[in-house]
């Protein structure tokens, strides 16, 4: 909005200004320790910013990369955590009550400028540093309010809304901001310097996963890249989309991944699509809760990342959301072309990092009821625009899973077991998947009755078809858009869907769960809790923020039977099942995913099995909605929750007449034609 001599100026003028903090005393005890510190850190992201632009970094070597790399993370490591104000418990107790929540929110925002500083977003580096001024100077003569703290942060994020949040979504549908994919196509990647280039903290996984893929034959990256980018197109075929219409993919990937990501560029390519890769969101504007969407590299704590989840708190409100979804508007109607050409997210996502079970801290921000339903309000509303752009139609996506070396020892083994999981016969699958789908479509329900510590206890009611011979009730999913195979799954009737969903212990997004327990009456959750913390209060509240998204209720939106008891062997045989993604964990035994349906934004596209019946169960009661209120008809979350074989008892078909026929008994496949699933276990 600025010419770059008038930017340039404005920060030059603020560093200067700031490198004057260290040496005043205008602001007491203990809080000008705070501003010098924190002076000081942005006058190393200054540093950097002049490294970076003069070129004097491209002559390190890879240990001064590395203890560069160390430095601009070495404040929030859990070792230095504790006494870090990035940590909010620390910054409430040596600034106080009044002072240390929104301190510690400064800190997390402006470490944002270590990735500006890499990708020369100067414009976002200045109003951080101005920011930073403002409020320094508050302090200067008399100790300020709080609101008077809380304001500035308010009018700082909302006025510049028109930078943050319009360039995030620019940067999600623009090939032309091309800063990592430069990265993975230019660099030699045999040279592990180019880890360290996207300003990512690089932990020892990364650099192990680089020199593994490094050591790999390349027929081997080709497999991995190929099996990755086929199942995308077919997700275009089966779903009867036409991809000649699109024109970009946005590939998601942690770092290490490079040299598959650099052939699953040129394999895009082949099918006319240019990649959209950007990097997970570091500002609390554009963050959804703990959540990292988007390119990664190791995470440096993530307790850190925990405890800013609901910064927004600070200023969420009404207005706020009206003028941020104003902006999204905006800059889709500035890229309307490059949104309705993208094609949807091509996900590569690891396991084996050590489970999280976060603190949950006092001192950290924390939604009110109010902002909870105005999240969820904005998580729809932003939904609805995301999909008038990018029509959901037309969109698809694919996800494959690996492992990374702290998975421990066994590391290349268990690799080269899940590369074969995630290329097993098919249509061996396809087959035996297609004889449960029978007996299921036969069926008005579907009961499930955990066992041992397991106390699920749960009807699933299953909608209706007209005709048999061309209609049934459940996908046959292999391995398409949902790598690897292994599963059969519904959009259930939500009427008479009732019952009890429990998990002794399960990990969601990275967060582990003990004794999850969700109740359901007509499909709707009506109660909820875990048993991660002592106080009941602090249980539901768990479950409702990373579960419910803040909902008051959400209802169930697909209910699937995994099959792929391979790779259930393969997490026994390596005592890895507590580190799998749901990616692969929702296939070792029946999943139930609270939210929205699979089939969200793209009801009336028609969907057909191999065998050509159509998929009919793509709405529920709640979905059907969006013919006359999308706002209660989608959720913009879905979340699986699987209950292992060995924690169940019993999934039986239920028909009209009251016959029933067992599928699964006691942890193992009983139905005629399924016994070859058995084998594994």
């Amino acid at each position: 909005m600025e010419n770059d001599d008038v930017l340039l100026e404005r920060y030059s003028l603020v560093v200067e200004r700031i490198s004057q903090i260290p040496a005043e005393t205008t602001v007491q005890e203990p809080l000008r320790d705070y501003f010098v510190k924190m002076a000081e850190f942005i006058m190393q992201m200054d540093e950097l910013k002049r490294k970076l632009e003069s070129g004097e970094t491209e002559g390190y070597t890879l240990e001064q990369w590395q203890e560069q790399n160390a430095a601009l993370y070495a404040d929030i490591l859990p070792e230095n955590y504790e006494t870090s104000y990035a940590n909010p418990a620390w910054a409430v107790k040596t600034l106080g009550d009044v002072y240390g929540r929104i301190l510690s929110f400064l800190y997390a925002e402006l470490r944002g400028m270590i990735v500006y500083a890499f990708e020369g977003r100067l414009t976002e580096m200045t109003i951080l540093n101005e920011l930073f001024v403002e409020i320094y100077n508050c302090f200067e003569d008399e100790l300020p309010s709080y609101r008077k703290l809380q304001q500035i942060v308010y009018w700082f994020e909302s006025d510049n809304s028109d930078i943050t949040v319009e360039y995030r979504t620019r940067e999600a549908i623009d090939p032309s901001l091309d800063f990592a994919v430069r990265i993975i196509c230019e660099e030699d990647l045999n040279d592990l310097r180019y880890l360290y280039k996207y300003g990512e903290y690089v932990s020892e996984n990364e650099l192990e996963m680089a020199r593994f893929m490094n050591s790999l034959p390349q027929e081997d990256i080709d497999l991995m890249a190929d099996t990755y980018t086929e199942g995308y197109r077919i997700g275009f075929v089966l779903g009867h989309k036409d991809l000649s219409k699109k024109e970009t993919v946005n590939i998601r990937f942690t770092l290490g991944f490079e040299r598959m990501v650099k052939k699953a560029i040129q394999n895009f390519a082949q099918m006319g699509l240019k990649p959209v890769i950007y990097r997970a969101a570091v500002s609390s504007v554009n963050k959804r809760q703990a959540s990292r969407i988007g390119y990664l590299g190791g995470i440096p704590n993530k307790q850190f990342d925990y405890d800013h989840k609901n910064d927004n708190a600070i200023y969420l409100d009404k207005p706020f959301i009206e003028r941020k979804l104003g902006v999204i508007r905006t800059a889709y109607e500035n890229y309307r072309k490059l949104a309705n050409g993208h094609a949807g997210p091509a996900c590569i996502e690891t396991f084996g990092e050590q489970p999280f079970a976060p603190l949950d801290k006092e001192e950290a921000y924390h939604l009110s009821d109010k902002q909870q339903k105005l999240s969820a309000l904005y998580d729809s509303e932003s939904a609805q625009l995301t999909n008038q752009y990018i029509i959901g139609e037309e969109r698809s996506f694919t996800i494959i899973a690996f492992p990374v070396p702290e998975i421990g020892s066994s590391f290349e083994e268990i690799f080269r077991e899940v590369v074969r999981i995630n290329t097993l016969d098919y249509k061996l699958y396809e087959r035996i998947q297609q004889t449960i789908i029978d007996v299921l479509d036969t069926g008005v329900s579907v009961y499930i009755r955990g066992c041992g510590r397991n106390r699920t206890d749960l009807t699933v009611m299953l909608k209706d078809i007209e005709d048999p011979q061309k209609q049934t009730k459940f996908e046959n999913c292999v391995a398409d858009v949902n790598i690897p195979v292994g599963e059969v799954f519904t959009s259930p009737k939500l009427s008479g869907t009732t019952g009890v969903l429990h998990v002794s212990e399960v990990y969601l997004n990275e967060l582990k769960y003990i004794d999850l327990s969700v109740t359901l009456e007509d499909g709707m959750i009506t109660d909820y809790t875990c048993g991660n913390f002592d106080s009941e209060e602090k249980n539901r509240k768990y479950v409702r923020e990373n579960v419910l998204y803040h909902h008051d209720t959400l209802p169930l939106g697909e209910f699937a039977i995994g099959t792929n008891t391979t790779a259930y062997a393969a997490a026994r045989k390596y005592g890895i099942a507590d580190k799998l993604p749901i990616l692969i964990a929702e296939k070792m035994g029946p999943h139930f995913a609270v939210g929205d349906t699979c089939y969200s934004w793209s009801e009336d596209t028609a969907v057909f099995n191999p065998n050509g019946k159509e998929i009919v169960a793509r709405d529920n009661e709640v979905s059907i909605l969006r013919k006359e209120d999308p706002g209660r008809a989608y959720f913009n979350c879905h979340t699986d929750i699987t209950i292992p074989y060995d924690e169940l008892g019993l999934i039986e078909v239920v028909r009209e007449d009251g016959s029933r026929t067992e599928i699964i008994k006691n942890g193992r496949f009983v139905l005629p034609g399924t016994e070859e699933l058995n084998k594994p276990l």
